[in-house]
């Protein structure tokens, strides 16, 4: 009979937070999907971690180059505290000494860098506003613009709602490069692009961080992705999707004219790197038998074979991990997932099973209607109001468009795209159902 009153009870709940959840629920004040646990292993070599160093100069940059921080100022100031025999309790925990003063502990931030030149400023924001709907850590975004685009960002940042903006820290940069001729870099390929190429050198104070470019959507949390830096063995030092999974119609495999990795190339528009590594590392190459830093390794490489490359900075990344196959873990393609990968057929097995993580929207498709299906997830996206119920506003809106796209390429299998929004949906209101309606404790009477 307890048993049943218990079930009873818990039935109520249920029914009741449900009710009032779809009636006007509010994804502003929806709780982290899960929290982290304290007792978590850090990422290897972490220098941030190895020394007492605090969160504002983790973020700082190279002096000279960094353009401005934005930091909510009501958050509180953090500090840094280290156990003796154990990594650093990444969290923000306030907690009260034996003197009654406050003790902050720092928390464990994530890093993502973007270059967004031109017309670039609503895909950037775009970018952002993806990676913070489904963050559970928060982010510091380390965004590199032109000067004209800089008010821009800092005016619409400035206005998202306080239960998002709380989530995140921005730095705004200029376009740089500390070797060779500026405007031949800033040249290459697509405009400022070859900038990801510097930010080793650039941000010496960030031990890790997540390179997208601004075309990248997540759908997913980004803390997912940021996990791959515990799968890194002792000589990886970035971690990037394949071009293609068919050699027979990749583009690498069929028309470079110069080195590049593995069978079918590497993809740059998502780059996971442990900057710390790279710094330290040197590279084997082609010209100098004794290896080269980073920094010394591009400009020489670059005047290499500046004549026989296509696609940039990514061939030039191509080049240096042929050479150091060693120094790159892989991650499947549904981590970038591309229009190369519906446009020919179904070729990412990993997006068919698991869904889409990491959507990138090259070949402008977010702008035009060669692929719908891109289309309306960057649209959907773009369009949800901060605040609004997430699947009342997002996910549903978005499964309705999708019935338009169904009979084209890469819309005929629409579970590739929706598969983990909905997943990460449900973890936000699994989450909502188990800390509002928990069943009785079996203690008490």
């Amino acid at each position: 009979m307890r048993i049943r009153c218990r079930v009873a009870v818990l039935a109520a709940s249920l029914g009741l937070f449900l009710l009032l959840y779809f009636l006007g629920g509010n994804g502003a004040d929806e709780p982290p999907l899960r929290e982290v646990p304290e007792d978590r292993d850090e990422f290897p070599a972490s220098s941030a971690q190895r020394e007492k160093i605090s969160p504002a100069k983790q973020l700082r940059g190279d002096p000279p180059q960094q353009k401005k921080l934005r930091q909510n100022p009501k958050e509180p100031e953090i500090t840094a505290s280290r156990s003796s025999n154990q990594n650093p309790k990444l969290r923000l925990k306030t907690d009260k000494g034996r003197s009654g003063s406050k003790v902050v502990y720092p928390e464990d931030w994530m890093h993502l860098a973007v270059v967004a030149c031109g017309n670039r400023l609503d895909e950037t924001l775009t970018m952002v506003k993806s990676a913070l709907l489904f963050s559970i850590k928060k982010i510091k975004f380390h965004i590199f613009t032109e000067e004209d685009l800089t008010e821009q960002f800092e005016k619409v940042l400035s206005q998202w709602p306080r239960s998002y903006s709380s989530k995140f820290q921005y730095s705004l940069y200029p376009i740089t490069f500390s070797v060779g001729n500026a405007e031949e870099w800033k040249r290459l390929f697509k405009p400022c692009a070859a900038q990801r190429l510097f930010l080793p050198v650039i941000l010496k104070d960030v031990d890790s961080l997540l390179y997208v470019d601004t075309d990248v959507l997540f759908l997913r949390p980004m803390d997912d992705i940021w996990r791959f830096l515990k799968n890194f063995n002792s000589t990886q030092l970035a971690a990037m999707a394949p071009e293609h999974e068919i050699p027979k119609i990749g583009w690498y495999s069929r028309f470079a004219r110069h080195p590049f990795y593995g069978v079918t190339g590497v993809n740059s528009g998502v780059m996971l790197m442990n900057l710390t590594r790279i710094r330290s590392t040197v590279f084997k190459n082609s010209m100098i038998s004794s290896g080269l830093s980073w920094e010394d390794l591009l400009h020489p490489l670059y005047q290499k074979y500046k004549n026989h490359i296509t696609w940039g900075d990514q061939d030039l990344l191509n080049i240096i991990f042929h050479y150091n196959p060693e120094c790159l873990y892989t991650f499947p393609c549904q981590w970038n997932y591309r229009p190369d990968h519906c446009m020919y057929g179904s070729n990412c097995k990993g997006a068919e099973e698991e869904g889409v993580s990491i959507l990138h929207g090259n070949r402008g498709v977010y702008h035009d209607d060669k692929q719908p299906a891109f289309k309306v997830v960057y649209d959907a996206i773009r369009e949800y109001p901060f605040g609004e119920n997430l699947f009342q506003s997002l996910f549903f809106p978005l499964q309705n468009k999708f019935l338009d796209t169904v009979n084209t390429l890469c819309g005929r299998i629409p579970q590739v795209f929706l598969r983990q929004v909905e997943k990460t949906m449900k973890a936000v209101f699994e989450q909502k159902v188990i800390r509002h309606a928990r069943p009785p404790s079996r203690h008490r009477r």
